[in-house]
């Protein structure tokens, strides 16, 4: 467990041992089952969080009762509701488990216990902030000027990982498609 978080904060900073002890230090390990809620609307998010194993994901339900999901999280990846956390305003979103997770879990107070301990930490999550605020540009760009087809075909190229592991109606919702138009462009994305 431990080494997956080690070899993540690797891929962007180094740490000695020591830095590494106090980090683990200041994380607490929680495991989740199938469907349970890491995150509801109208709760202050408390906590940034490491997929250690399982499938996670952060979505909106509109007043239609619809969903609409903004991301997924694997093993490796970090997630949470980084405004309602820095903000300590209520989180518009749910996150839940598609599959039972394991996690690492660190509070917003003790970020800043480990800023100041292990300064290549505060680098660490700057460089996660600014990946995942590229990454949310990238989708609203391909959701605004991208057909379903090119939607699916980024999908599959970008998180072939995923695809099997998360129900067909989630993977429409997050490309902004039906179930019947996501069937309708795999059917011809096979053949």
């Amino acid at each position: 467990m431990w080494e997956l978080l080690r070899r993540n904060i690797g891929r962007h900073v180094s740490l000695t041992n020591d830095d590494f002890e106090t980090a683990e230090s200041l994380f607490t390990f929680k495991k989740y089952r199938k469907k349970q809620f890491i995150l509801q609307e109208g709760d202050v998010s408390r906590y940034e969080s490491f997929i250690i194993k399982g499938c996670t994901r952060t979505y909106e339900t509109d007043a239609g009762g619809q969903e609409h999901i903004l991301h997924f999280g694997i093993e490796e990846w970090w997630v949470g509701d980084l405004y309602s956390s820095l903000s300590e305003k209520p989180s518009v979103y749910h996150s839940d488990c598609i599959e039972a997770c394991e996690m690492l879990h660190i509070t917003k107070e003790k970020q800043e216990i480990l800023y100041a301990k292990v300064p290549a930490m505060e680098r660490f999550f700057r460089i996660l902030i600014q990946n995942a605020f590229i990454a949310s540009q990238n989708r609203i760009l391909t959701n605004l000027s991208k057909s379903g087809k090119e939607r699916y075909n980024e999908f599959i190229a970008k998180y072939p990982l995923i695809e099997q592991r998360i129900p067909n109606h989630q993977i429409a919702s997050y490309l902004g498609l039906t179930p019947q138009s996501l069937s309708r462009i795999r059917g011809q994305h096979s053949k």
